[in-house]
């Protein structure tokens, strides 16, 4: 290879490193700024030049937004709800799955289809319906309304659907032989072979879930059934007349859990996305 072409690879490859550092910056300098502006003081918030670096750094304002906006109940709920909705989407999904993928009978694709076809009707669609079926069965403002509509979910049966297809067929064979029944095999193989595809839909599932807002504001009106994201809009209020940085302080809270799990995730959710397509 010429001197030339050793070159201009290096050169390519440093204005790609360049492009991708100013990438970088533009989308990690918000989370940045939101996470500076959480330590500032209210008078420093507006104040231009803006200051970058808090003087004094205010540490208190995430002890007042945890105190005064009872942020330790939306916590809690916020984990209870997710807890259970990822919990049920794994069951669900993964049985739904397993059914599709290694089970076979009559109307099976067909099923598989309609079933795969509720991803494109939008949530404001089936929003009312699911509102008035929650009043009917007088949950409203209860953990029910939050968890059971949300605990079923077409793409989580899709993608692991996809993970189960690419374990070989060989190895439900050779178990059926050594006397295994089917539940038996899902638990014992099927399971453990998919841990990237399971981890990987806990992922989306507890982003999802950890998230929404306009489920919990339609079936929630009181406070101590409020998650996270609900609470946040109480720092809109007229009672602490938007105060930013306690605001932002919260939003840095609610962040928080998000940021951990894909970080301990990270590793698993990236094989498991590359591997739910290998097969069709």
């Amino acid at each position: 290879m010429s001197d030339n072409n050793i070159a201009l690879q290096i050169t390519r490859k440093a204005l790609i490193y360049i492009f991708m550092t100013i990438f970088a910056v533009f989308l990690g300098f918000p989370f940045l700024w939101m996470v500076i502006t959480s330590l500032k003081t209210s008078g420093q918030i507006f104040i231009y030049p803006p200051v970058f670096i808090p003087d004094p750094v205010q540490l208190s304002n995430y002890t007042d937004a945890w105190v005064k906006a009872s942020f330790s109940k939306y916590f809690f709920n916020s984990v209870f709800v997710t807890v259970l909705t990822v919990a049920g989407q794994i069951t669900t999904s993964s049985l739904a799955a397993y059914s599709f993928s290694r089970l076979h009978y009559k109307g099976r694709d067909k099923i598989f289809l309609t079933y795969l076809a509720t991803m494109m009707i939008p949530f404001p669609v089936v929003m009312v319906p699911n509102f008035v079926i929650m009043r009917v069965f007088h949950w409203l403002n209860s953990y029910q309304a939050l968890i059971v509509p949300s605990i079923f979910t077409a793409y989580g049966t899709f993608m692991l659907r996809q993970f189960f297809m690419s374990i070989p067929s060989e190895l439900d064979e050779a178990a059926t032989i050594d006397g295994s029944s089917k539940f038996g095999i899902f638990c014992k193989i099927i399971m453990p072979l998919s841990k990237p595809g399971i981890i990987t839909l806990c992922v989306f599932s507890f982003i999802g879930s950890w998230n929404s807002f306009l489920w919990p504001l339609l079936v929630t009106n009181k406070q101590n059934m409020f998650t996270l994201p609900l609470g946040l809009a109480i720092f809109r209020g007229f009672e602490y007349n938007i105060q930013y940085n306690l605001l932002l302080a919260g939003t840095v809270i609610c962040i928080l859990p998000i940021l951990v799990i894909y970080l301990l995730a990270q590793k698993f959710f990236v094989e498991g996305i590359a591997l739910s397509g290998i097969k069709g």
